[in-house]
């Protein structure tokens, strides 16, 4: 087995114990309760204003007890990226089917998230519908 392959099966590895942690700590834990072992959002506790990441532990809390409203509702970005995140690393690490290769070229491309993510952060904040909607429920 080549050091490449060993550094891989590592990688896959801690990141299945990661993914399973996460879910375990979700599925126990409250995200929404006051003794929640998870911390608050620092940027909404100082500034007032959600970020891009805010409601996100809400909405995995909700994806891992099946509730996928209620995780679009918390935060509908991190919902729609979820399938995508594991789908850019593979891309990036050489895994490219052809099937795949329209949507891929969109997402690989840094410009669409310097226009995606501040647009989101600024929307999610303005106190009109329809945007009042990306705030976390």
């Amino acid at each position: 087995m080549t050091a490449t392959r060993i550094l891989w099966a590592v990688g896959l590895a801690s990141a299945a114990i990661a993914v399973g942690a996460g879910v375990w700590l979700l599925r126990n834990f409250d995200p929404n309760a006051a003794s929640s072992p998870f911390p608050p959002c620092m940027f909404h506790a100082f500034t007032g204003w959600y970020c891009v990441g805010c409601g996100l532990t809400r909405a995995l809390h909700a994806l891992v007890h099946g509730d996928i409203a209620g995780a679009f509702a918390m935060n509908p970005l991190g919902m729609l990226l979820l399938p995508l995140m594991p789908l850019m690393v593979a891309w990036g690490q050489g895994w490219q089917p052809r099937l795949l290769q329209p949507v891929m070229a969109v997402a690989m491309q840094p410009k669409l998230w310097l226009w995606v993510l501040p647009g989101y952060w600024v929307a999610r904040n303005l106190p009109w519908v329809p945007f009042t909607l990306l705030a976390p429920g």
